[in-house]
């Protein structure tokens, strides 16, 4: 059992892992890992466009996914990437891989600056029926780049979205990008708790709702990615140097 598990599950077994070993420049694997992509914004009036290719996710051939954020030639920009003024990815197991509860977990070196908004986080697989909050999120780890030593982790569901996402933070101390960090949720009937590293700072019950709906009882699968700007991070400046690489060491799924 990994040191990197907090105490109180050292009896779960590992169910699932991505460890993300090959050579350097070939893609995660695509039996679980597709990038979405495209730009638009996605919903929180963010600046990149996500592409598809390596050049954006790709294997660092020693042992992490890294996802580089890159600033292209405007010309480019305009050409190729609908005038999004940054690239990035974001990588989704969407009818690949899903999971309902478990200790669902992440070790992550986070990129730095001003707008970069790293994060790990689930969706629920009915997605497409129930829509967006209906199917239930669940971000596990989020750093919006104003505090590089904040996590955030929250749940959004019907009634309880975007600003009014049920959330807590926790202040470490010193850069989340000085380092790899663990970052899980355990995710049970009616609970969710959130924890940095074996450091427990958030839970949510379904009587924290306020008699909203608990959508949180079926498969939901996993996203990695690196958003920049947007209306719940800063816009980067020129304190912010870019490339950006968030380096993904493995995401893990324990079972009681």
């Amino acid at each position: 059992m990994s040191d990197w598990v907090p105490p109180e599950f050292a009896s779960w077994s590992l169910a699932w892992a991505e460890e993300f070993n090959g050579p350097a420049g070939s893609p995660a694997d695509p039996r679980t890992w597709r990038p979405e992509t495209g730009g638009g914004g996605w919903g929180n009036a963010e600046l990149q466009y996500y592409t598809s290719g390596t050049a954006n996710a790709a294997l660092d051939g020693a042992g992490s996914l890294a996802i580089r954020v890159a600033r292209p030639d405007p010309q480019l920009a305009q050409a190729r990437y609908d005038g999004c003024q940054y690239t990035s990815a974001r990588l989704i197991t969407k009818n690949l891989r899903s999971f309902q509860y478990g200790l669902i977990q992440a070790r992550i070196k986070l990129p730095a600056g001003r707008g970069v908004w790293p994060a790990f986080w689930m969706l629920g697989t009915n997605i497409d029926t129930a829509g967006w909050p209906g199917c239930g999120e669940i971000d596990v780890m989020e750093n919006f780049g104003a505090n590089p030593a904040a996590v955030h982790g929250t749940i959004h569901g019907p009634g309880y979205s975007r600003e009014g996402g049920i959330t807590a933070s926790l202040d470490t101390g010193s850069p989340l990008g000085a380092g790899f960090h663990v970052y899980s949720v355990c995710w049970e009937p009616d609970r969710i708790r959130w924890y940095a590293d074996q450091t427990l700072y958030h839970a949510v019950t379904s009587a924290d709702l306020g008699g909203s709906r608990w959508v949180f009882d079926h498969d939901f699968y996993l996203l990695l990615n690196v958003a920049v700007g947007g209306r719940f991070a800063q816009h980067p400046d020129r304190s912010t140097a870019f490339p950006q690489t968030m380096l993904i060491d493995y995401t893990r799924v324990y079972l009681a």
